[in-house]
């Protein structure tokens, strides 16, 4: 029970990885806030919190608008007695060559995965700043880190969520609040069930441990990223990607 007495938000909460980071934090103890545009995918991730003893409340918020984000925020507080954790993990991906990439399609990406998780981490952060310690991890990629083709908007967006990171910690760090991203790779049941056999096969060869990752995978070193064990670990970018970014 790592997490017990600890109230956390999940972005994106509806989602793959959401789904298994919200159950992580529930197994260990925490009340969990659920936030994503998708009610349906997060009444079923409800139910499966509540089904192992967790609780686990839900809050429609368009992650890209500044005055929803606060306004459930305050909600959550009001509502838990108190915020712990957040996790940046809400995105979308809009994937297209440079030249044939719309505006729409970038600044869509853009404002869901960057500038959300901007919004979420200054509204979550007053309260942070007042008990003098929070955990905030941002869900980046790695694509992130090395780019990708046909993906710009996405590898941008995600990058950026590195630098924001960081500056998180350096501007946060003094009160005991820490900041870190990760950064996946290939996730199976995600992306990666869109891939054609060939695709797969090709990617798996850039993979030295020889397996897609598992979204319990990221779950488990989230968990370990706001528990207290991750106390003096703060800016920091921590690749879960089978060492295919090496």
């Amino acid at each position: 029970m790592r997490l017990k007495g600890k109230v956390g938000i999940v972005t994106g909460a509806g989602g793959y990885i959401g789904r298994a980071i919200s159950l992580a934090f529930a197994r260990e103890g925490a009340r969990v806030a659920l936030c994503d545009k998708d009610r349906e995918g997060m009444e079923r991730v409800a139910s499966e919190v509540s089904s192992i003893g967790g609780e686990a409340r839900i809050y429609e918020v368009d992650v890209s608008k500044a005055e929803e984000v606060e306004e459930v925020v305050s909600r959550i507080y009001s509502d838990f007695g108190g915020i712990d954790i957040l996790v940046n993990n809400a995105g979308i991906a809009r994937d297209n060559l440079i030249l044939r990439m719309k505006e729409e399609e970038w600044d869509l990406v853009i404002a869901v995965n960057l500038k959300g998780a901007f919004n979420f981490t200054k509204a979550v952060s007053r309260y942070f700043l007042k008990q003098r310690g929070g955990r905030i991890i941002n869900i980046s990629s790695v694509v992130g880190i090395t780019g990708n083709v046909g993906q710009a908007n996405y590898a941008a967006s995600k990058a950026g969520l590195i630098g924001l990171t960081k500056a998180t910690a350096r501007e946060l760090g003094s009160r005991g609040i820490t900041a870190n991203a990760v950064a996946p790779g290939f996730i199976a049941g995600g992306l990666t069930e869109t891939l054609s056999q060939e695709l797969k096969e090709r990617m798996l060869e850039r993979i030295p441990l020889g397996r897609f990752g598992t979204a319990e995978d990221v779950a488990n070193l989230v968990l370990f990223l706001a528990s207290d064990e991750a106390s003096y670990i703060t800016g920091q970018v921590i690749s879960i990607d089978g060492g295919m970014a090496m």
